[in-house]
């Protein structure tokens, strides 16, 4: 019998969990630790967010759902991985400490045959100055990065719509923090959720909107920006990135860093070393992203955390970790079986893996601050991936010496995003966008990088019904009901 441990519980390790499950049956053990009891359907915090859904709608214990799977639940944080062993046994183990299950802070070896890391990103609040640190809510600002921070988010929402409503002129900053941040379509969605309860709420008059992003330009997302095919024409996303902020009064400050955020005022740097402050009344930020810190031992105790991890932390996996310029980055540089070059029976998925590099073009401001989106890997990439790296472990668990990888590269993968635009049955709107593939082959697709024909987007109502409907397909598949395996990723 095999054990396998997966670390995360999130859309890339519930799924790469729960489908090692189905596969293998009760022959082969499956293991999820996680510190968190519950499960979140994060692109929905946005509208917890704004007070349109409450927390118990996009949440859902992870227990039950474990238990009648058959998968061994262990609500702990991973502190280690030991891939030999140690002086006793050169049985691979992990060490956690648990978080819950009336085991607080007891700390046990767990071994593994094979292992998945897909921790996703810690939050570093504490990498720009006021935001906030760890799992604290910031002082000055909020966050929807998870569901308590987004129902925190909320309430300060409507104190600031009161404070409009009473007359008071009020502005609000959403967007990005650090010059490395990732997730932009997070605070895209928030920014233009926010707006349309402030019409609704008859206050918008009262409100001044301003975005705030290292993106160099809208629409880049951390993926380069895209090339929108539509009724046989190609427009930018930038194009509709501008229109849909201009036609809501919203402005933009774009290349640029958050360095230190007060009461009410935070201040930037740009790529072009311009200095700029801001006053609001209301702001949301989305923080940096880095790995868990987790930490890595030979059987000698020696640490080998900077063999197995980058140094921000995310797994080395089988992708081109070479410095080179960005001429010379290629799609082939992307890892495809997400499988650790030193241990064949690790694996990482969905945030906790490495990017090469952004696929976004890297900027530094005339003081050395980089200033460039970090690649997304978050929902439909996550999912891909967790499912991947799950088919993978069966087969060599299945064929042993003679078994093929599922390899499925960002280079060669699509994604569909559908961002709200606002809620509302008849007044909801969302923009609706496939991309392919996620990471630009400019040797495939020379000019955009990418298949217009494949890469193209609308907004309307119908995008906000496909994300409504969306919303519970996915918490559907996640309790894992009945033909949960038919629904895509």
């Amino acid at each position: 019998m095999a054990q396998i441990v997966i670390m995360g519980a999130g859309v890339a390790g519930h799924t790469t969990a729960t489908f090692l499950k189905k596969w293998l049956g009760s022959k082969h053990e499956v293991v999820v630790v996680t510190p968190n009891s519950h499960w979140n359907w994060i692109p929905s915090n946005i509208w917890v967010g704004v007070g349109r859904m409450t927390k118990e709608q996009v949440v859902f214990p992870l227990a039950p759902i474990y238990t009648k799977a058959g998968i061994d639940f262990r609500q702990a944080k991973a502190l280690s991985i030991h891939p030999e062993g140690d002086r006793e046994s050169e049985k691979p183990y992990i060490n956690i400490l648990y978080t819950g299950q009336n085991k607080e802070n007891q700390e046990e070896k767990l071994h593994y045959d094979y292992l998945v890391n897909a921790t996703g990103p810690k939050l570093q609040f504490g990498a720009t100055e006021g935001l906030g640190i760890d799992n604290q809510l910031g002082e000055h600002t909020v966050s929807v990065c998870t569901a308590d921070h987004a129902l925190h988010a909320n309430v300060k929402m409507q104190k600031m719509f009161e404070k409009a409503r009473a007359g008071e002129k009020q502005k609000v900053i959403i967007g990005t923090s650090h010059g490395t941040c990732t997730c932009q379509g997070a605070a895209f969605e928030y920014i233009l959720n926010v707006e349309h309860e402030a019409n609704r709420a008859g206050v918008r008059d009262n409100i001044e909107f301003k975005w705030i992003s290292n993106e160099p330009e809208l629409g880049d997302f951390g993926m380069g920006g895209m090339h929108l095919g539509n009724m046989g024409y190609v427009m930018g996303a930038k194009l509709l990135g501008e229109s849909l902020f201009a036609e809501r009064g919203i402005q933009w400050i774009l290349n640029a860093h958050v360095s230190n955020v007060e009461s009410k005022k935070l201040q930037y740097e740009q790529v072009d070393g311009n200095m700029g402050e801001e006053e609001f009344d209301f702001a949301m930020l989305i923080p940096a992203f880095r790995g868990v810190g987790l930490q890595a031992y030979d059987k000698n105790e020696n640490d080998i955390t900077d063999k197995l991890f980058m140094p921000n932390g995310f797994m080395r996996v089988d992708g081109d970790y070479t410095q080179k310029p960005y001429a010379e980055w290629k799609a082939s540089d992307w890892p495809s079986t997400y499988q650790s070059p030193l241990y064949k029976n690790i694996f990482a998925a969905g945030i906790a893996f490495a990017p090469p590099h952004p696929i976004s073009e890297p900027q530094q401001s005339p003081n050395g601050t980089v200033i460039t989106p970090a690649p997304p890997r978050t929902g439909m990439p996550a999912g891909t991936i967790g499912k991947a790296v799950a088919s993978s472990i069966k087969n060599m668990i299945l064929e042993g010496d003679k078994a093929k990888l599922h390899a499925i590269s960002m280079a060669e993968m699509g994604a569909i995003c559908v961002a709200s635009a606002g809620v509302g049955f008849k007044e909801g709107q969302a923009i609706s966008f496939t991309v392919y593939p996620i990471v630009k082959d400019f040797e495939k697709y020379p000019g955009t990088g990418r298949d217009t024909s494949r890469t193209y987007g609308e907004i309307g109502v119908s995008g906000h019904w496909i994300k409504l409907a969306l919303h519970y397909l996915f918490i559907y598949k996640a309790k894992l009901k009945f033909g949960w395996t038919l629904i895509p990723e």
